[in-house]
């Protein structure tokens, strides 16, 4: 079975088709290089034996977009990650994130609509929730009002999906709104590689650990939380990359009673910056260099999920602790500085 998976060489993505190649699927990347490195290749293949079918397209053109489909017309199923992500960016340039986050999804529901049955797992976010009104957050909690044009993307990406499903009944989707991802794979051959500033908290503190920064930023020790840092939910990037899969199964085996679910993908523990800091300085053995500054505009004061829908309804997850996820991210950071 052919599963198409844009962004796979990216962060999520990449560990995804892995995970996707170990059971048994034929996997095609679509990636653009825009945020990610050709040599992420080499690392799936190192840890599954079968290099990937790799076509470097920008999804914004609809020709190339149109192309694809007709050369591979025995897709089955598509797990959507290329976008643009960046917060602050997205504040910046708008209009850049509307054209790559929302153009693109059209122009490949466009294509999978003419199938006569087609699979789509799209790459969501808890930035839809915004400030939740109670933790742990559920899916059923009110989508708020975006807090960026990124967010607002995410947002108007799943409405997309959930009207075309409505009016196409031989497309099936799932969104899976992710929590905060990191770590790297066990085997140390891919990770997270962020293409200038990290726009995550783990990178950060792991380039701080290498020397390659000075110090941590940590923004703000006032919130009403336990040790006055805002509260995530850090999930191994292997379990995230484990959820796309069950989600792709259930799609494929018509178990489910919808056309379009939606399905938080965490760990349902919130941690701190400072538990954050913490776990890096157990795993590391070091000491790390940062300093309080003023809060940054825009951060919830914590967001963690309740998984219980992804648990029962997908027979999924999370099964790796904190110390684990960063241990792997900190093994990857010392490796690719070697």
């Amino acid at each position: 079975m052919k599963i198409l998976v844009t962004g796979g060489l990216g962060f999520i993505g990449s560990h995804t088709v892995v995970e996707l190649q170990q059971q048994g699927f034929d996997v095609v990347i679509i990636d653009d290089c825009s945020n990610a490195d050709e040599k992420v290749l080499n690392g799936i293949a190192a840890i599954t034996g079968i290099p990937p079918l790799f076509e470097k397209i920008d999804l914004r053109e609809k020709n190339q977009v149109v192309d694809f489909f007709k050369r591979h017309n025995d897709i089955e199923g598509v797990i959507h990650f290329a976008a643009s992500k960046a917060v602050g960016e997205s504040v910046r340039e708008p209009l850049l994130y509307y054209e790559n986050n929302i153009g693109t999804l059209v122009y490949i529901l466009k294509e999978l609509i003419q199938k006569e049955k087609a699979s789509f797992i799209f790459s969501s976010s808890c930035t839809v929730y915004g400030q939740a009104d109670a933790m742990p957050i559920t899916e059923d909690a009110p989508v708020k009002p975006a807090e960026s044009p990124y967010g607002n993307t995410k947002q108007i990406g799943e409405e997309i999906i959930f009207d075309t499903c409505k009016v196409r009944a031989n497309l099936n989707a799932i969104a899976l709104r992710y929590f905060n991802p990191m770590g790297a794979h066990p085997s140390i051959e891919i990770g997270e590689l962020p293409v200038g500033i990290p726009q995550n908290l783990v990178p950060f503190i792991t380039q701080t650990g290498m020397g390659v920064r000075g110090q941590l930023s940590v923004f703000g020790d006032d919130y009403p939380t336990e040790d006055g840092t805002c509260v995530r939910d850090y999930i191994h990037v292997v379990d995230l990359a484990k959820a796309h899969v069950v989600a792709l199964q259930r799609l494929l085996s018509d178990k489910n009673d919808t056309n379009f679910e939606v399905f938080n993908v965490g760990t349902g523990k919130g941690s701190s910056v400072m538990e954050v800091i913490q776990s890096f300085e157990r795993v590391s053995g070091k000491k790390l260099k940062y300093q309080i500054v003023e809060r940054r505009s825009g951060d919830v004061v914590e967001a963690y999920a309740d998984t219980t829908k992804a648990n029962k309804v997908l027979g999924w997850k999370a099964l790796s602790s904190l110390d684990n996820a960063m241990k792997s991210a900190w093994e990857w950071e010392q490796k690719i500085r070697a």
